[in-house]
């Protein structure tokens, strides 16, 4: 089933272009891999199916769960189950973990017609949850993100996605800084979460998180475009050959 349809997509900053046509297909159950280098449209992508107000659609569409959301604020794109990890997670200074994902838990449980969770539930999920992504109960109440290193920030954002249990999770760049031992944390917890009635986007220039997060699909995204789709495969082609290879091949074509 689609989950995610992303039709003839441009998106611009201000007065400059940066994806060009974009067509993207996930369907529920499956992990994409989005490469490409710096500069090229990726998290540009991601902030537009969020709905970042930075970035402005000009053209195509985004059909979320059978409805376009273009005109869907992005409080109301969260509630509706699009989770996005950042590269680089801010802080919060003088909130907690606890009661910045409790606020977050409820608001959504009132988005979809539920009670708000008890303490004692909330607690216990959040016990559960930290379990997944090895957080410790002493990280879990720090304020959001604040004197973190970077593997705790990612961890944390696996974390806050755990919680959320998102239909469709987007991963920017989620590698970028980590250690091999706090990637591997990160990735466990990703493929944990993973169910048939889900999804995740993942979003890197590497592929070694992709040794971890095993792909059903890679797409190539350059010069604001995908231009070359593959099995897991593709990302290790693009490891040994580079993203100039792309470039030549596309100068080959007729």
């Amino acid at each position: 089933m689609s989950l995610l349809s992303i039709r003839n997509l441009h998106v611009s900053i201000g007065e400059k272009e940066i994806l060009k046509g974009v067509d993207l297909e996930v369907n529920a159950g499956e992990v994409h891999s989005i490469m490409g280098p710096n500069g090229n449209g990726k998290s540009t992508l991601a902030g537009a199916i969020v709905g970042n107000s930075k970035y402005t659609v000009t053209e195509g569409e985004i059909i979320y769960k059978g409805k376009n959301i273009l005109d869907m604020p992005v409080e109301m794109r969260a509630a509706e189950g699009i989770f996005l990890g950042f590269q680089y997670p801010v802080e919060i200074p003088g909130v907690s973990i606890t009661n910045f994902m409790r606020t977050a838990v409820n608001e959504q449980r009132k988005y979809r017609g539920l009670d708000p969770l008890s303490g004692a539930e909330f607690l216990k999920m959040m016990k559960e949850k930290q379990a997944i992504v090895e957080m410790t109960a002493q990280l879990a109440n720090r304020s959001v993100n604040e004197g973190f290193s970077g593997g705790e920030k990612k961890k944390n954002e696996i974390f806050q996605m755990a919680m959320l249990d998102p239909t469709l999770a987007i991963l920017d760049e989620t590698d970028s800084g980590l250690d091999i031992d706090a990637l591997r944390i990160v990735a466990s917890g990703v493929n944990k979460l993973r169910r048939p009635d889900n999804a995740t986007v993942v979003i890197t220039h590497y592929q070694r998180l992709l040794d971890y997060i095993v792909p059903d699909f890679v797409h190539v995204l350059y010069e604001g475009r995908i231009v070359k789709t593959g099995p897991k495969e593709l990302a290790l082609e693009l490891e040994e050959k580079g993203y100039e290879w792309i470039r030549e091949e596309l100068n080959a074509r007729p």
